[in-house]
């Protein structure tokens, strides 16, 4: 399979708990579609403390998990926003 792109993306979006609206990530998303997934080596900022848990309200929002190869973090739907 292929590997994500190393270059990356250069559009940055920040990822908020849907929650309590904490800042999760900077992201460098590539595409216009829907936040399924997050490659670790895409993410500019982290603010959580945790694995997929939001700092401030303890909610589990996604599963560390391998994909195309690449580590990354899976996204349960709707419990992240992004802008």
């Amino acid at each position: 399979m292929a590997k994500p792109n190393k270059k990356g993306p250069t559009k940055t979006v920040q990822i908020y708990c849907s929650k309590c609206r904490a800042l999760l990530y900077k992201y460098r998303k590539g595409g216009k579609g829907a936040l399924v997934k997050c490659f670790i080596e895409r993410i500019v900022e982290d603010h959580t403390k945790a694995v997929c848990i939001c700092p401030e309200c303890d909610v589990v929002f996604g599963r560390e998990m391998l994909i195309r190869g690449t580590p990354a973090y899976k996204i349960i739907g709707g419990k992240v926003t992004m802008k």
